[in-house]
């Protein structure tokens, strides 16, 4: 198969897991028949970028160009792209391409492809056999197949973590039929949980959000937490044990599943999708005395992520974002090892001049 054309555009790198962020220049694929060429608003920082540009996941390929939350408008299309006109405002999510025939595929499950989801970064380009580049760019070129639109009246900044940090959190919901009558915990008021929390809401359920920290409280009752509860507070989290129907775990870092476990009613389902660098014990009698259910959940598909982005537009739910120029990403990253953002950095491409 012979190579398509390339194109020069802008970006922000890194060149090793040591180095910070900065201004570069990399190469994209002219549109094939089926593609469609984004110029890039806004892009999300999410936590897995800089895992991804500081190797911590021990796969990352140098040059690395981060960011998989995208939001752009379509500049030229390929010859037989039939979904997308030129002009039309799109998203881009944490995948770009798959198998297409494996069963999960065939299913609308791409993210859990039987051939591996081509991720938008730190996967391999199919066209071109060189690493996907992800949104921290002026443009991007994706099969129009792994192309989203987005909701006109959505706040285009505020829309952008929707493609990770939205339907991370919305899917397991779905999945797990929450709604009307069922009590549900979200653990963790960071990018992930805060949406966790708004979606649940919408979903009808009553929502509880556990956190460590008392100077969150006032802002999850914000979000749509009908209660709040410290986690390190063993008589509050005493008090709720074995009244859930539904707890969504957000939290990366170390702490005990099983005081989670124990929230749950019979049945009860614990939804892990933070993902802590060491494994967690998990002791056996919390799941067995009530027939309580532990289970993980990764992103979504391409019809999920649609379905997701309609109902946001439908319930005007966005995330809670701070915007910053393409130079502070280095900045960022450091305060997001700190928890130090409500809720989510989102970066104006424009500034990537």
């Amino acid at each position: 198969m012979t190579k398509p054309v390339c194109y020069s555009t802008k970006a922000f790198s890194a060149a090793s897991a040591t180095s910070a962020l900065s201004a570069t220049t990399i190469e994209r694929r002219q549109p094939t028949p089926s593609d469609v060429q984004i110029q890039i608003l806004f892009c999300g920082v999410c936590h897995s970028d800089l895992h991804y540009a500081r190797n911590e996941w021990a796969f990352t390929q140098y040059p690395a160009v981060p960011g998989h939350e995208i939001v752009g408008r379509i500049t030229a299309i390929g010859t037989g792209v039939k979904k997308f006109k030129v002009g039309d405002t799109v998203g881009v999510g944490c995948l770009v391409d798959s198998c297409r025939t494996c069963p999960n595929c065939r299913e609308g499950l791409e993210q859990f492809c039987d051939a591996g989801m081509v991720g938008t970064y730190g996967a391999t380009e199919k066209h071109l056999g060189t690493p996907t580049l992800g949104g921290y760019s002026q443009s991007i070129v994706v099969t129009e197949d792994f192309v989203l639109r987005m909701p006109a009246n959505l706040d285009l900044a505020a829309a952008a973590p929707l493609l990770c940090a939205g339907i991370t959190t919305y899917s397991p919901l779905r999945h797990w039929k929450v709604g009307p009558g069922h009590k549900v915990g979200i653990v963790g008021l960071g990018g992930l949980g805060h949406m966790g929390v708004k979606f649940a809401k919408a979903f009808g359920a009553h929502v509880v959000l556990f956190t460590t920290s008392a100077s969150k409280v006032a802002d999850g009752k914000r979000l749509g937490a009908d209660e709040v509860v410290i986690s390190t507070d063993a008589a509050q989290m005493t008090a709720q044990a074995g009244r859930f129907d539904f707890v969504l775990d957000a939290v990366s870092a170390t702490h005990d599943l099983n005081a989670y476990l124990n929230l749950l009613k019979r049945d009860g389902n614990l939804v892990l999708i933070g993902a802590p660098e060491k494994p967690l014990p998990v002791a056996a009698f919390p799941l067995l005395m009530r027939r309580r259910s532990l289970s993980g959940s990764l992103i979504g598909g391409l019809p999920e992520t649609q379905e997701m982005l309609d109902f946001c537009g439908q319930h005007n739910i966005t995330c809670d974002i701070e915007m910053i120029r393409m130079d502070q990403i280095n900045t960022a990253y450091e305060r997001m090892l700190k928890s130090d953002v409500k809720y989510r950095f989102v970066i104006d491409m424009k500034t990537l001049a």
